[in-house]
């Protein structure tokens, strides 16, 4: 396996190429601005956001190679650095502050709770994104150094795949560049024209388990490049949650009245909503608890390292060590970096339009550190698409209420505070997870890290003056926590607080999840990919565990070495290609969901499915064309290049 003194990047330290220009920085406030606006929307649609590093990463190279004519891969890289900052940080906010909106538009609240005006959306998000990108700053050596090749950063390594291809040109950008053709157009077949499910799922009646897959092509990608093994501990957690725990709660509490539920039976709740219903009443609690208990798992193995880190940098602030003086090892300086941290914080506690008292502050400080360590290493292993966010924001929601609770916060002030705390936490995990992919990327292109942390912090910036609009508009067209934007995991929010808050939440489920993650890690199982298994539906899982058992096929080849190598680098090209090709689409199907033309939705004109697609056609047809996809990805995988026999 390649370690760091092995590695060296494309561009080596001692060339000097342009990186934060004025072309680099408008295209990618612009991406920043664009992303961020897409994913609010997708997010609050359908629970999951797109990762944009990648698709930013094409835009780029579209724009700087190919229009302007610059042979300029590390502009390139800056431009998918700011640009997917949007997408990280629109995630964070839609995943907790619909919860406010919400309570304003409640009769039980009504002139107590008002809406957030944009100044308060915008400084939440700004110090919760500065902060992100701050704290994996002494991370950086730590996680994307010292851990090269123990980390694989899926998406981040893809990235630099989509970007060398570019750059090299020949099979390997046809390549790429074929896998993001078959990918958007699987993409619109499903969700644009939506002839076909995205979804496959078979329900065992008299046990209630249910199993199935997603088709879509990035997901299984994801697994592609994960490989068999990670892939795996994910399919292994979301069997246990959908195949056990489910069918016991049917078992055990079917004719009960479980909360959050408070009026509907666990028999009601799944003769109407379905083994989804049973997850996202109850099991979401438990992978809630998982995660929590995986996070702290992680934390304090990774300790030392944390350590150690901390005291390199600090030693190399105070002139006590040597600090590596070569352009690509550089970072922003860590003085800088602690007394920024340090205004941040008393800015929190005293600026009036952020509800955070002091300890509030001081929550956010601690946790939010936490956080981004765990949320760093969590992309590293499944990638930025799989990183339950929301999840790290549901264990910070329920410790920062109960704390707020036990401090004399209650109430409405108490309710608002802890969603503020979770709000700007959830934007720290998701910004900083964002940048250690984009770190990834640019420790493989040879890109200096100081001048992509400035470019995080710009796409912060730019993402977050702009994510006040987004909401607002959203919540103008059709309000949150209904059919057509149901906010997930801001609802989860608000339950959550308001259960600690009265003192009925189920913390039997919660501490199940605990007792799960500690069992899981006691017998040498990772508990992070097995908890997030738990967390998210095991149809998503079992996509990610395709991709995988395509990858573990062709690594068990009986090739030469060089051979399985190159089968399964052509293989991690098509699927770099894949996830970008999905991502566009999936941006340009929610913008197309946004635009109205003629009183509906351009999304609307070309959606087939109204039309009355034939049952075997819109579910049997989707194995056929997952099967297509596979065998598209063994194709190009297997393909030979011209110049080679």
């Amino acid at each position: 396996m390649e370690n760091k003194q092995d590695f060296q990047p494309y561009i080596p330290a001692s060339r000097v190429t342009p990186e934060i220009t004025v072309t680099s920085i408008i295209v990618g406030v612009l991406l920043a601005v664009v992303f961020g606006a897409a994913n609010a929307y997708l997010g609050l649609r359908v629970g999951m956001t797109v990762s944009a590093s990648i698709p930013a990463a094409v835009i780029a190279m579209g724009i700087i190679r190919v229009i302007m004519r610059k042979n300029s891969i590390l502009e390139s890289n800056i431009v998918q650095t700011i640009g997917s900052a949007g997408e990280s940080l629109a995630a964070g906010a839609i995943f907790t502050l619909p919860a406010l909106f919400i309570w304003a538009s409640e009769d039980k609240y009504a002139g107590q709770i008002t809406k957030p005006d944009m100044i308060e959306i915008a400084l939440i998000a700004l110090v919760g994104g500065l902060l992100g990108v701050l704290f994996m700053v002494p991370l950086r050596n730590a996680l994307i150094v010292k851990e090269h090749g123990v980390l694989p950063y899926p998406e981040g390594s893809a990235c630099a795949e989509v970007l060398l291809a570019g750059e090299n040109g020949g099979s390997s950008a046809t390549t790429v560049f074929a896998g993001m053709g078959f990918a958007a157009l699987f993409k619109f077949i499903i969700d644009g024209l939506k002839v076909v499910t995205g979804e496959i799922a078979l329900t065992i009646k008299g046990f209630g388990g249910t199993i199935g897959t997603q088709i879509y092509p990035a997901v299984m990608s994801v697994g592609y490049i994960c490989g068999a093994r990670i892939s795996s501990y994910m399919f292994a957690g979301g069997v246990l949650s959908w195949m056990v725990l489910i069918p016991l709660i049917l078992l055990f509490g079917e004719n009960a009245v479980l909360y959050p539920e408070a009026t509907r039976t666990v028999a009601e709740v799944f003769a109407q909503d379905g083994a989804y219903g049973i997850w996202g009443s109850y099991i979401k609690y438990i992978g809630a608890g998982a995660l929590a208990a995986g996070g702290i798992i992680s934390l304090v193995k990774s300790l030392p390292l944390i350590v150690s880190t901390f005291t390199g940098a600090i030693k190399s602030m105070t002139g006590a060590g040597k600090a590596s003086n070569e352009r690509t090892d550089r970072d922003l300086n860590i003085g800088f970096v602690l007394v920024a941290i340090a205004v941040l914080t008393i800015a929190i506690w005293l600026i009036p339009t952020i509800p955070v008292n002091l300890i509030g502050a001081f929550i956010i400080v601690v946790f939010g550190f936490f956080f981004a360590t765990v949320s760093s290493r969590m992309v590293g292993l499944v990638g930025s698409s799989n990183n339950p966010v929301s999840g790290m924001a549901i264990a910070t929601v329920l410790i920062a209420t109960l704390i707020l609770k036990f401090t004399g916060a209650t109430g409405i002030s108490g309710m608002i505070s802890a969603i503020a705390i979770g709000s700007i936490i959830c934007i720290v995990a998701a910004i900083a997870g964002d940048t250690s992919q984009d770190l990834k990327t640019g420790f493989l292109l040879g890109a200096t890290p100081k001048k992509q942390q400035i470019g995080e912090i710009i796409g912060v910036v730019a993402a977050a003056l702009a994510i006040g609009g987004t909401l607002y508009l959203l919540d103008s067209a059709w309000g949150f926590g209904t059919k057509e934007l149901a906010a997930p995991q801001a609802t989860l929010m608000k339950t959550v607080i308001e259960g600690v808050m009265d003192g009925n939440l189920p913390w039997g489920l919660v501490l199940s999840g605990v007792c799960i993650a500690v069992v899981i890690e006691l017998i040498g199982i990772p508990v992070l990919p097995f908890a997030i298994g738990i967390y998210l539906p095991v149809h998503l899982n079992a996509c990610i565990m395709v991709g995988g058992l395509v990858r573990l096929a062709i690594d068990k080849l009986k090739k030469p070495d060089e051979e399985k190598k190159r089968i399964a680098n052509n293989g991690i090209l098509f699927c770099s290609g894949m996830i970008a090709g999905e991502g566009l689409v999936g941006i340009l199907l929610a913008i197309c969901a946004i635009v109205t033309l003629g009183g509906k939705s351009i999304a609307e004109y070309f959606d087939l499915s109204r039309f009355g697609i034939p049952a075997y056609i819109y579910n049997e047809g989707s194995l056929v064309l997952f099967a297509i996809i596979i065998a598209t990805v063994l194709f190009f995988s297997f393909k030979k290049e011209k110049n080679k026999e």
